[in-house]
């Protein structure tokens, strides 16, 4: 069966991704992973996640994808032992030496070599193979045909991983030097700051500190902005160019977004997988990609270059829903949540729960910690209960359209 995975920038986002439908989830330590502004799991937090998986019959992936300096490299081994000892199930490795380290220190867990080694072609897949990786993880610029040529070349039990949801790099693949040299902040060892988020000016060779408009319309042009991938509507055909697992991007995302999207994906998944060549992806589906912050969709490169497009004019995400609160517990009136953003009496509210099925609610009254009606919820993670008249589980969502 195909594996849905998840981001999990920490051991809440990490609950909720495998509450949500995630089959496997990735994560990373405070060092050598590629998110280093995500929260990350320590030790213990790792064992925490790595049990909670396995009690689910679920799998726990840990990225040790930076470009390493010999300090690095240099505790390294005590990073993978610890790991081991946490329960890992595969290191997602992008430098030879550390793949040398895991197979030395850990030689009984799996390894995926990660997008950042670039893989676009069936020989550098097999010499992947060949080096020990269970997995690769294929660069972001290959189309479907590119990758059923790399299938149809290669051992089946090598497993490929595509990314299929997410913000989309620059460089693609990564390996990006930009932030570095704008700033001395590394993409590839966890701190870009997304300078191709930009907006930018020209400079002309000789008027020195002049600086003149590049526009395409009153905000200017963001002449470096990739769009985000989608890849639901055609996820069929992603699984039929031979791809084993399905990879969410946002590890620097929130819960709600891993959630959100995890949701969303799984229901495509399970359309595609039930039926087959005639998959069309759920209107529901799509529906729910439009309610977490994105940035405008486009397919990537699954279909050739020509359709990988940027989004040049707005540099911004689209943000039309609001996350107001989580719900804790229910008897089938009351709802008994945690606030995660105000909201006010009157206002209209949608349940998302871990199904993925959603409800409206419109609720006549709020009540405090103490029982007490108030109007407002503006306290961060005050307690509160609102009536629902459905049975609502735990770890749903409560949200509402941006006014």
């Amino acid at each position: 069966m195909p594996e849905l995975l998840s981001p999990a920038g920490d051991l809440e986002r990490l609950e909720y991704a495998l509450a949500y439908g995630a089959d496997a989830v990735y994560a990373g330590m405070p060092e050598f992973g590629m998110r280093a502004a995500a929260p990350n799991f320590t030790p213990d937090q790792l064992a925490r996640g790595a049990a909670l998986a396995h009690g689910m019959g679920k799998k726990l992936y840990l990225t040790l994808n930076t470009t390493p300096t010999n300090e690095d490299v240099a505790k390294m081994p005590d990073a993978i032992r610890l790991a081991v000892q946490a329960g890992v199930d595969a290191f997602i490795v992008a430098d030879l030496g550390v793949l040398a380290m895991v197979k030395k220190y850990a030689p009984d867990t799996d390894v995926h070599l990660s997008t950042q080694v670039g893989i676009t072609n069936y020989m550098a897949a097999q010499a992947a193979w060949e080096m020990g990786a269970k997995r690769v993880v294929l660069a972001r610029e290959l189309s479907l045909q590119d990758i059923a040529i790399i299938r149809d070349n290669t051992p089946a039990e090598l497993e490929l991983e595509a990314f299929v949801h997410g913000a989309m790099c620059m460089s693609v693949s990564g390996r990006c030097l930009l932030s570095h040299a704008l700033n001395g902040r590394s993409a590839n060892r966890g701190e870009c700051t997304q300078p191709c988020r930009w907006k930018y000016h020209l400079v002309e060779e000789s008027r020195p500190g002049q600086l003149f408009e590049i526009g395409e319309n009153e905000t200017g042009s963001y002449i470096l902005n990739a769009d985000d991938l989608c890849a639901a509507p055609f996820l069929d055909l992603v699984l039929a160019a031979g791809v084993d697992s399905l990879k969410i991007e946002g590890r620097g995302k929130t819960f709600y977004y891993v959630a959100s999207v995890t949701s969303a994906y799984r229901r495509a998944l399970d359309a595609a997988i039930r039926m087959g060549e005639g998959y069309q992806c759920p209107d529901d589906v799509l529906e729910e990609l439009t309610r977490t912050s994105h940035r405008r969709y486009s397919p990537g490169f699954y279909f050739g270059p020509e359709h990988a497009i940027q989004n040049t004019k707005k540099g911004g995400y689209i943000r039309d829903w609001e996350v107001i609160a989580v719900c804790e517990s229910c008897d089938g009136e009351l709802l008994r949540c945690t606030q995660r953003g105000k909201f006010e009496l009157g206002d209209r509210l949608e349940a998302l729960t871990p199904s993925g099925q959603t409800f409206e609610l419109d609720p006549v009254f709020i009540l405090g910690a103490d029982g007490r009606p108030i109007q407002s919820t503006p306290h961060p993670k005050m307690e509160f209960t609102i009536p629902c008249g459905k049975n609502i589980p735990p770890k749903s969502i409560l949200r509402r359209r941006v006014q």
